[in-house]
């Protein structure tokens, strides 16, 4: 029985990663950014440490997406209708992946910026 839960509870967690990669207008965006970075982080070779902090930003805006989704389904739920702090609680969440978007964007270019430069133009 317990093993059946636990295949259920991975089951769920599945299909809510699929749902969201069919319903989400910016899920597959950013899952597209990710495998652009894994692409161009194997290509410059880049060390485990700096891959490390590649995989926890990228998961981290992945995850904060599925958290903004769920957010926004639960504020629907709760306030069918229009209502202030739905708004707010909405556009917090939604400010909260456009922030670590921008921040993935500048660890992107710490991290990559410096290899890919050397690796196109010869010079560090």
């Amino acid at each position: 029985m317990r093993n059946s839960s636990l295949r259920d509870a991975f089951r769920c967690a599945f299909s809510g990663l699929w749902y969201a990669f069919r319903t989400q207008r910016n899920f597959p965006i950013h899952l597209s950014v990710a495998a652009g970075v894994v692409v161009l982080a194997i290509w410059l070779h880049i060390p485990p440490s700096q891959w490390a902090v590649l995989l926890l930003t990228m998961g981290l805006v992945l995850v904060l997406e599925l958290v903004n989704s769920a957010l926004e389904y639960v504020v629907d739920l709760a306030s069918p209708g229009i209502h202030p702090l739905a708004k707010a609680a909405k556009d917090v969440g939604a400010g909260a992946v456009l922030l670590a978007a921008l921040v993935s964007v500048g660890v992107g270019l710490l991290i990559l910026g410096p290899p890919l430069w050397a690796r196109l133009f010869g010079g560090k």
